[in-house]
């Protein structure tokens, strides 16, 4: 298997440990200045290594878990970090002005994004951005513990790192609802994510962008994607009140069918389920495939709270950016 790692000026001194001989330098077959390609053997069913930074007798591992590949995975690209925290930050509150509104933004970078700048990240943005982060900030002190749960897949190897964008609203009832969804819309496309590509290390294409909210903000969020699906090309809905104040069913239905792909779950019984269930059937009808370009998921006893959405999230992340599942969909 050939491993490609990158680190910004010092690749030619990066080497490999693994676990046949973690005492052992594993030496790069060709090397420039800024990556390093590695070629190993897994001698089983999966393989724990780990880069490291040689300086003559001295050694620098890289911080976090050790990667593990599998005996049948493709070829590897790794971007370590060796003098950071090993976990991700979240920025102060920043605010950004459209059409005369003002919304209040967090961004939470992954570990080792100011270190291994090499490094470009898909990019969600995620509604009701003021319960994401901090209690003292959400509703009844209630967060989504999106920076943790990030963190924790990022342990686990479970996903491509990615930055997420937090965006507080305006007015909720407004901005994510009939006819507010639409300026709303334009303000994330137009605003806010030429924003995000100009300042940050993204990769812009709506294949790695990812609009996700839950209940009303899910309803945003799909109008979002279906409205602009040139830009957002994922989008994941938990709990959503389609068919309340908005015109989703109507549009999906007659519309022309975007390249989207879909994640939608919801509780039961008193979590829209019913309209859940009704969305997932109506694409299904226009050509989405279960498991494929749609995924959905019902939780018995799931409830409409923060702290149950803090418990789903890791579902649609590991879609959108699971490596197995964007390997599958030929993305890199």
């Amino acid at each position: 298997m050939r491993i490609g790692v990158s680190y910004p000026q010092l690749a030619r001194r990066l080497v490999l440990r693994t676990a046949p001989d973690w005492d052992r330098d594993l030496l790069p077959h060709e090397a420039t200045d800024t990556q390093a390609w590695f070629e190993v053997d897994v001698p089983g069913h999966t393989l724990e290594l780990k880069p490291c930074l040689r300086d003559g007798a001295g050694l620098t591992w890289a911080r976090g878990p050790n990667y593990v590949l599998t005996a049948h995975e493709r070829n590897r690209g790794l971007w370590p970090y060796f003098f950071s925290e090993e976990r991700g930050r979240v920025s102060d509150v920043l605010r950004v002005e459209f059409e005369g509104q003002t919304r209040a933004i967090r961004i939470y970078h992954p570990p080792g994004y100011e270190e291994n700048t090499l490094r470009r990240f898909p990019v969600l943005y995620m509604q009701d951005g003021q319960n994401l982060f901090f209690p003292e900030e959400s509703f009844l002190g209630n967060e989504w513990q999106v920076d943790e749960t990030m963190d924790r897949l990022d342990q686990m190897n479970a996903l491509r790192k990615a930055i997420v964008v937090g965006v507080a609203p305006a007015d909720r009832m407004t901005d994510y609802t009939r006819p507010g969804y639409g300026p709303y819309g334009r303000f994330l496309t137009e605003r806010l994510k030429p924003l995000i590509d100009a300042n940050l290390r993204t990769l812009p294409g709506p294949e790695n962008s990812v609009v996700m909210g839950s209940s009303l903000g899910g309803v945003a969020a799909l109008h979002v994607a279906w409205q602009h699906s040139d830009v957002f090309g994922r989008v994941a809905c938990l709990s959503s009140t389609f068919g309340r104040m908005d015109d989703l069913f109507e549009r999906i239905a007659t519309e022309p069918r975007r390249r989207l792909l879909v994640y939608l779950d919801s509780g039961w019984p008193q979590d829209n389920y019913d309209a859940t269930n009704a969305m997932r059937d109506l694409l299904i009808s226009r050509g989405y495939r279960l498991g494929v370009d749609l995924l959905q998921f019902s939780f018995p006893e799931g409830l409409h709270h923060e702290q149950s959405w803090s418990g789903r999230i890791h579902l649609p992340c590991q879609f959108f950016f699971g490596r197995a599942w964007r390997g599958q969909r030929g993305e890199s």
